[in-house]
């Protein structure tokens, strides 16, 4: 090994700088003035580092590799603690609705029950909104040969949206739970306490009409009542939302102001009638 003295270690030191600055500008110079002397010495300088990239390269990746598969290892370990944690509340929830299924059969069984036919219902696209003597209704189109009458229940994949209120040859009128115009007997599927469903032509109808001293708790969810043989019994309609002002509205299940295919269920109810069913006064004689 060769000692340099102090005094040469330092003026090396101080000459270091200049040194490679030197070299910079040199090397600039050459390529400017040897542009094809340049590209060869930076083609002949990236083949001798080549092999010592590539040498590099792979424990880069293999450890960016092994980092990734470390993230998806802890987020696989989440979601499995949350999977076993549903899959857990799954099974008493399974437990329950076996016991109650149980339950049910042999309540129906000891009272000889007779179930009800399922009902029949068609399939129609929503093709315009609003128009007509309605301000919340939409616009159906059927095909002529589809059965659709006055009074059907129209439903989305959440729950109730209306009422068939208008028939034509190829387009049927639904009258929407939230049109002023709408009246719908419910009950409050908790407390069992009947209501009436009035429409506000707004995004929530409300509730009128119910028992004094029941008040219908926040939350609760609401169903269709049978009374008035106007609509079948337990169809799911929303949910009670009280206001700051103490009035009780309904949060509809249906999305009313995005409906595109709807369900026309017939249960075969005769609550509404037909336009020619209408008792109408007979003209005077003329004397």
């Amino acid at each position: 090994m060769i000692r340099l003295s102090i005094p040469l270690r330092q003026a090396l030191a101080r000459l270091s700088l200049p040194v490679l600055i030197a070299a910079a500008f040199g090397t600039m110079l050459l390529g400017k003035a040897d542009a094809l002397l340049a590209e060869r010495a930076r083609i002949a300088l990236a083949d001798a580092l080549a092999p010592f990239y590539a040498a590099f390269a792979e424990p880069a990746r293999a450890l960016r590799d092994a980092a990734e598969d470390m993230q998806r290892l802890l987020v696989l370990r989440e979601e499995n603690a949350r999977l076993r944690e549903e899959n857990e509340r799954l099974r008493r929830w399974q437990a329950a609705a076996l016991a109650l299924e149980a339950e049910n059969a042999m309540l129906r069984r000891q009272l000889d029950f007779v179930p009800e036919r399922a009902p029949a219902f068609h399939t129609a696209r929503v093709v315009a909104d609003g128009g007509g003597v309605y301000a919340r209704a939409v616009l159906l189109s059927i095909p002529p040969e589809m059965q659709v009458r006055r009074g059907q229940i129209a439903l989305d994949e959440r729950g109730f949206a209306g009422r068939v209120t208008e028939v034509g040859t190829r387009s049927a009128r639904v009258l929407l739970a939230t049109d002023m115009n709408s009246r719908i007997p419910v009950t409050l599927e908790g407390s069992r306490v009947r209501a009436m469903l009035v429409g506000t032509n707004g995004a929530r109808p409300r509730l009128q009409h119910w028992s004094e001293g029941s008040r219908p708790a926040e939350g609760e969810r609401v169903v269709t009542s049978a009374e008035g043989v106007s609509f079948p019994a337990g169809l799911p309609v929303g949910v009670v939302r009280w206001t700051e002002g103490g009035v009780a509205e309904v949060e509809l299940f249906a999305r009313t102001d995005r409906l595109d295919v709807v369900r026309l269920f017939d249960f075969g109810l005769g609550g509404i009638l037909p336009p020619e069913a209408i008792a109408r006064p007979e003209p005077r004689a003329r004397r």
